[in-house]
């Protein structure tokens, strides 16, 4: 898939060099380049592209106010910068990706990898315990949230995410080989996930129903489902009668 492109530097020799280190990638198509924030947004109107490479601190608008000003069209972003005390904001603008000047190549590479594949984004190590984006709506599978535990931090798309574990106070995420904890009770998750995808097992485990790989017969008239990854979850007998009826067993 080609993907439009518009590089937004206000340097002359980032703007080149980006364009260097794109030169190996043929599903890039530089469309055009923007100089600062004003200028973005005209060439991104004009323009519309899939994709931008932003640079943060521009003269006038920052990258961030260049994407708070975006309604009608709003492309993918992959931010370029020489300072990482911006990391995780970008990650709560839904960025992409998040790379440091002078850019590594195979950092690119792997940006436009993930972007190519959807692939949960580990933003770089820094501050913001508890930044997860959680918000109070209610969130389908392709809403994206970004978790942080510890030193890392992911941008997820809900959709990637196999189990929800109750783990005291917290809630333990399994996705890919990862499996972080957030600060909040199932129950407060359990009302902003969207209960057609996200199912409430038992008292511990919300599992999404596109994960589940085979469902058998379990102890007391419940079930046990197994999911992509191995997982095997009990559903309770109260809540079977629900699975049922919703998966039209």
């Amino acid at each position: 898939m080609t993907l439009n492109t518009l590089i937004v530097d206000d340097e002359r020799l980032a703007r080149n060099e980006l364009r260097r280190l794109l030169e190996p990638f043929t599903n890039i198509n530089i469309v055009g380049e923007a100089v600062n924030g004003d200028d973005a947004l005209a060439k991104i109107a004009e323009l519309q592209p899939d994709l931008l490479f932003l640079d943060i601190q521009m003269p006038g608008k920052t990258g961030f106010e260049v994407l708070s000003a975006l309604h009608d069209h709003v492309p993918e972003v992959i931010f370029t910068t020489a300072y990482d005390e911006y990391a995780l904001k970008a990650f709560e603008f839904n960025a992409a990706d998040y790379l440091l000047k002078p850019i590594d190549p195979q950092r690119l590479a792997e940006a436009i990898k993930r972007l190519e594949s959807s692939e949960p984004r580990v933003a770089p190590e820094g501050d913001g315990a508890g930044a997860n984006s959680f918000s109070n709506k209610v969130l389908s599978e392709n809403d994206q949230v970004f978790v942080k535990d510890g030193d890392k931090c992911w941008f997820i798309r809900l959709g990637n995410v196999r189990l929800f574990e109750s783990v005291g106070n917290y809630v333990r995420l399994y996705f890919d080989n990862q499996k972080p904890l957030i600060l909040r009770s199932l129950n407060a998750l359990e009302e902003r996930l969207d209960p057609h995808i996200f199912f409430r097992a038992n008292r511990k485990h919300i599992i999404n129903l596109r994960m589940v790989e085979a469902i058998e017969p379990y102890f007391s008239g419940g079930l046990l489902a197994r999911l992509k990854g191995g997982d095997k979850i009990e559903i309770s007998r109260r809540q079977a009668i629900r699975f049922k009826e919703l998966m039209s067993l």
